[in-house]
């Protein structure tokens, strides 16, 4: 009945869309789906975490989506020193946005604060390699890595943002998740948890960064959970900018004039895993034939097909194609039910089984893999929650089959990816000595030929031994008022202080 309604007001509304309100005020309003838990960004690893901190704050470095190129941000010089130690010359005349000064000690402690685990970051998985920053003057600091790290530099142009060292230290992570203080284009003026943020661009922003100095003066950024309140807020003019909107509704949006639709490919990648060491108690994903009777019953291409559309693609290895170190040459599981119900019976399973399955996004995703389960006989239940409460229960070992997805923090190097799920960590249900050896090897090498043998080797054995099945890359709808000029990029970190309103 829902979508019945969304079609009728499509049909009726979508012609007398009233102009976006944001024009007359220049203010941009957008839509995300997921509510940010905290707005520290070190204790939020979603994707919406990401585009906060992009647009709140800044890193050492910048690095534009569409190029390899590295810029000066919050540093104007760099240079490695050795393979463990990179020196960064700091932007003078910076200010965060309660005017203390940004320098040195800022860095400084920004750095060490991620680097000890005992402050519990949600990046600091991936930053393993970060040992500490130390001061060499007001404007100079040198970071040393603990083992080297090739990827290091994408690291300190994507997430790995700077804090006030005086105000967080005066109101910690709780403090900095109520009122965030940047340096970043926008500030912070007002949230209220699950609703709504309140951005205004920053009148001292430095203009010779290579940000631009933002040209909307306001941005809302809200929460909305359900598809069709989004497209209904749209269609009102409550809303200027929405994404990730489904294939057939974007279709709806484009056969009219008064929206722009974008379709974009993204770096992240959906994927199935399994408990193949029993870290949520026995389950029948022990059994190398369940999990690769599982891999041959999920019909990949046809979800993509009927549901995903745009430029999405079917993935095998467990990475994006894209990233350096990323072997797609492994084994394969194309869609075959009839040998996925032999390996079922040679496993003990001739009339399958009963198991929980675990989903945070792509309802409909997940039903058609639950009803592809159910032709080999594998009877699911699906546990939909929030991502923030799924992910804890990931990390605490309790889900046998989940439905997830990764966006390598938009990092262009396997090591985004791989490390964090097959290296030991909390997300690693795999816990494969071979494959952390081989990873730790690749990630803490800078000679590019052994990183490509070491994540070879463990990405083959990853799809050998079924302990992941990849499934598709994503792609993005974006509908957004047609009075605002905006460039949809394939790191799928809308850029709002680039855009303006024609």
């Amino acid at each position: 009945m829902k979508r019945f309604l969304m079609v009728l007001m499509m049909g009726t509304v979508i012609n007398s869309a009233p102009v976006s309100a944001g024009v007359k005020d220049n203010s941009l309003t957008v839509a995300f789906k997921r509510e940010l838990e905290t707005l520290d960004v070190y204790q939020n690893s979603s994707r919406e975490g990401v585009i906060l901190a992009m647009h709140v704050w800044d890193s050492l470095l910048y690095k534009h989506s569409s190029s390899n190129t590295y810029f000066g941000n919050l540093a104007t010089e760099w240079q490695w020193i050795d393979d463990l130690t990179i020196e960064f010359k700091l932007r003078k005349g910076v200010k965060f946005h309660n005017g203390e000064k940004f320098d040195a000690d800022d860095v400084v402690f920004t750095m060490n604060y991620i680097a000890d685990p005992k402050n519990g970051v949600k990046p600091q998985r991936n930053v393993a390699w970060l040992k500490r920053a130390h001061k060499i003057d007001d404007y100079t600091v040198r970071i040393e890595l603990d083992v080297p790290f090739p990827a290091a530099l994408d690291y300190f142009a994507g997430p790995l943002v700077i804090y006030p060292n005086e105000y967080f230290e005066k109101v910690g992570s709780k403090g900095m998740g109520t009122k965030p203080i940047g340096t970043g284009p926008y500030e912070v003026t007002s949230s209220k948890q699950g609703e709504e943020i309140v951005l205004k661009s920053y009148s001292n922003y430095h203009k010779d960064g290579p940000k631009n100095t933002p040209v909307i003066d306001k941005i809302i950024w809200r929460t909305i959970s359900e598809n069709n309140t989004q497209f209904a807020e749209l269609l009102s003019g409550g809303l200027d900018w929405i994404w990730q909107v489904p294939s057939d509704q974007a279709s709806r949006f484009k056969k009219q004039d008064k929206f722009t639709v974008s379709n974009e490919s993204t770096m992240r990648i959906g994927y199935l895993g399994f408990d193949a060491i029993g870290r949520s108690g026995e389950n029948p994903f022990n059994d190398i034939r369940v999990r690769r009777a599982v891999s041959y019953a999920i019909d990949r291409q046809g979800i993509v097909d009927s549901l995903l559309g745009g430029g999405s693609f079917v993935v095998d290895s467990a990475c994006f194609p894209t990233q350096l170190g990323c072997d797609t040459e492994v084994k394969k599981y194309s869609y075959d039910p009839d040998k996925a119900k032999q390996l079922l019976e040679e496993a003990g399973y001739k009339n399958g089984f009963d198991i929980s399955f675990s989903a945070y996004r792509n309802r409909d995703y997940a039903e058609a893999m639950m009803a592809n389960l159910a032709d080999v006989g594998i009877t699911t239940s699906l546990d939909y929650t929030k991502y923030a409460a799924l992910r804890d229960k990931v990390q605490k070992g309790k889900i046998p089959l989940m439905f997830m997805t990764w966006g390598s923090y938009s990092i262009n190097d396997v090591s985004a990816i791989t490390s964090n799920f097959f290296r030991g960590g909390k997300d690693d249900y795999a816990r494969d000595p071979e494959i952390i050896e081989w990873l730790t090897k690749a990630d803490t090498t800078t000679d590019y030929l052994a990183r490509e043998k070491n994540y070879s080797l463990a990405l083959n054995k990853i799809a050998d031994q079924a302990y992941w099945l990849p499934l598709f890359s994503y792609n993005s709808n974006y509908v957004y008022s047609k009075d605002l000029k905006f460039t949809p990029t394939i790191d799928e970190i809308p850029r709002f202080f680039s855009s303006k309103f024609k």
